[in-house]
């Protein structure tokens, strides 16, 4: 069998330091935030050429911190795309805000930034685009309009720990950039965790508060706040894991690439597109194809896990209904929710496993 992630793998890479890091943790006695927490937060600023980074519990809860540190509130609206994870649209209503759609643009699946301009109103309050499986919408385009209405943009980069825009990490340009731990991501927690950075001192202030029950020091609470904190063991595990990150990063380019070098000459299928101004991470490698659902079931016949990210788009999900959508309004997120498949991908993946990946793909078009 192919899995189509093998975290246990990435723990047996690393086992002693993750051991020790948590038994550190345990002997300590501190186990929310610290001196952990606080250690993770200046390395991964570090990381991403920023001033500051904010750790919390979830990527949803950096979304959402990020979006009232930016004022938005009920009755604003925020800008986004339909194809991603509900969380990014979540996020928003958390807020009290109303989601407002653009479409994706074909070869990179991130936000059109020429249909962007026409979303804009006087209630706009922020954009968010989304580095979906891994690279980064073209931040430029994106940031010219909202500089010129003077709107904040808030990277949902919980796909793209290490991505690159022109040199940029994932995260920089925006007025903040938020990350999500969760345990799949290329750079993963044992449990739930996210991150905003910010060069913002005081919306880095504002978050800091906010995560923690709105309170500057204990039991003065200026903010109706959130226990959105991060644990420190969690923390104490994504240090270790940082370290590794760039080499976990080089691997997974390793595998995307030879995926695209078996796959591309496929008439069947389409690989992903990868901008030459960008640093693709990969963490999903998602091919297209009008078969779909039929190679999926093949390839699971073949022992080979894949996943769908997302065979839904956020504007026609039911919980979403009071937007007023219909299908055909976003045709490129449409069509794409229809024809991605991802493939098995990850730093651990033994390169005879994207051959035979591979080899089973090109058998379905033959056989």
């Amino acid at each position: 069998m192919i899995p189509f992630l093998d975290l246990k793998a990435q723990y047996q890479s690393i086992k002693s330091e993750i051991d020790a890091a948590v038994l550190g943790v345990l002997a300590s006695g501190q186990y929310i935030l610290g001196e952990e927490v606080a250690r993770l937060e200046q390395e991964f600023a570090d990381y991403c050429n920023v001033k500051h980074a904010i750790a919390v519990n979830t990527g949803t809860s950096a979304l959402h911190l990020s979006l009232l540190a930016a004022g938005v509130g009920p009755g604003d609206e925020v800008i986004t795309v339909p194809f991603t994870f509900v969380a990014t649209v979540s996020a928003i209503c958390y807020a009290g805000a109303r989601p407002v759609f653009v479409d994706v643009e074909p070869v990179t699946l991130t936000m059109d930034p020429a249909q962007l301009e026409a979303k804009v109103t006087p209630r706009t309050k922020a954009i968010i685009p989304v580095h979906l499986y891994g690279q980064m919408a073209d931040m430029d385009a994106i940031k010219a309009i909202a500089d010129h209405y003077r709107i904040p943009v808030i990277e949902d980069a919980c796909q793209a720990h290490g991505a690159q825009y022109k040199g940029a990490r994932a995260g920089s340009i925006g007025t903040s950039g938020c990350f999500s731990f969760y345990p799949g991501k290329n750079l993963g927690a044992c449990g739930e965790g996210g991150i905003v950075v910010t060069n913002s001192d005081d919306q880095a202030k504002t978050m800091r508060m906010l995560r923690d029950w709105g309170q500057e020091q204990r039991y003065h609470h200026l903010l109706k706040g959130f226990n959105y904190r991060m644990d420190a063991i969690q923390g104490a595990i994504l240090r270790i894991k940082l370290r590794h990150l760039e080499a976990w990063t080089e691997a997974r380019r390793a595998h995307g690439r030879r995926y695209s070098l078996l796959l591309g000459g496929s008439a069947n299928l389409r690989t992903p597109g990868e901008i030459t101004d960008r640093r693709h991470v990969y963490h999903v490698y998602a091919i297209r194809s009008r078969d779909r659902d039929a190679l999926q079931r093949m390839l699971s016949a073949e022992g080979i896990q894949s996943g769908l990210h997302y065979p839904i788009p956020a504007h026609l999900q039911k919980a979403h209904a009071d937007l007023g959508c219909q299908p055909g309004d976003f045709p490129i997120s449409e069509a794409a929710a229809q024809e991605v498949l991802s493939l098995p991908i990850y730093p651990e993946m033994p390169a005879w496993h994207v051959d035979q990946v591979a080899a089973a793909l090109e058998y379905a078009y033959v056989s």
